[in-house]
């Protein structure tokens, strides 16, 4: 994400700021090795089990896990006739994966022969992440995608004045929430998000059934927001009730990212009175 999304270096939208050129096509493509164990679980058998896995960043992508062909079960793997074409990396040829009677069709590939220009794909597969039941960095359950060494989180206290606002499709407003004592979350290559105090919250709240999973965060628990008058918002708010150490101080925190609702109504997010 860091490095191929949004303004990244090797995305196909790299700022202008910088006192360098890459000589090279506008999608590029990095292979760097990951640093620890990762191993993949399909129906309680082990997969892919890697100590020499490496990260594909390709641009305007998240990074992929290619291991090489020897740390796949080779015996679950059944041949597919499906195939697809990359310009960058070449044809891709699929295998399925057969457990018992638990089959997850076409979702690992290669490049038997990859274009010269990633000929450093010869020989390594990889595995769709949502063909995986379970994936483990080392012996910790990651969801969502591997952590990328290039991204980070950063949380951050601040007495910014943040103000949520629902605008009806008539143009009343409700305001939502509104604090001087936010965290701010930065995170690599997306914008800022306020995580406010339940406190702060001033409409009524209930416990919505959808969850969410961030590799840097953990599971975020949404919230429907309740307003006067009966009108709720679904899935307003999340928050992470127990989030990963790396973003421990955005526990119980209520956030929101604003934006446009299916039924015409707007969320706005003013930081300091600018829009967020």
């Amino acid at each position: 994400m860091g490095l191929t999304r949004t303004d990244g270096p090797l995305s196909s939208y790299a700022p202008a700021t910088v006192n360098y050129a890459i000589d090279g096509p506008p999608h590029k493509l990095l292979l760097h090795p990951f640093p620890r164990r990762v191993r993949a679980e399909v129906a309680g058998r082990t997969v892919l089990d890697t100590r020499r896995g490496a990260l594909l960043h390709e641009s305007n992508l998240l990074p992929v896990l290619y291991v090489p062909e020897a740390d796949l079960d080779t015996g679950l793997l059944v041949p597919s006739g499906h195939t697809t074409h990359c310009p960058f990396k070449g044809d891709a040829a699929y295998r399925s994966i057969q457990v018992g009677d638990t089959i997850r069709a076409d979702t690992v590939w290669n490049y038997p022969e990859p274009v010269p220009a990633a000929s450093w794909l010869h020989g390594l597969a990889a595995l769709y992440w949502g063909a995986a039941d379970a994936w483990y960095d080392e012996d910790e359950q990651v969801f969502a995608h591997l952590t990328d060494p290039c991204t980070r989180v950063d949380v951050r206290p601040t007495h910014r004045h943040v103000v949520v606002t629902h605008v009806a499709p008539d143009g009343s407003t409700t305001v939502l929430a509104e604090s001087h004592r936010p965290s701010v979350l930065s995170e690599t290559g997306l914008p800022n998000r306020w995580y406010l105090p339940p406190e702060d919250v001033t409409v009524a709240l209930s416990a919505g059934r959808t969850r969410t999973r961030c590799p840097y965060k953990g599971e975020a628990h949404y919230r429907h927001a309740d307003l006067p008058g009966g009108t709720r918002l679904t899935d307003a708010f999340w928050l992470y009730p127990d989030p990963l150490p790396e973003s421990a101080r955005i526990a119980g925190l209520l956030c929101t990212a604003g934006g446009r609702r299916d039924d015409g109504s707007e969320v706005t997010v003013t930081v300091d009175g600018d829009p967020a």
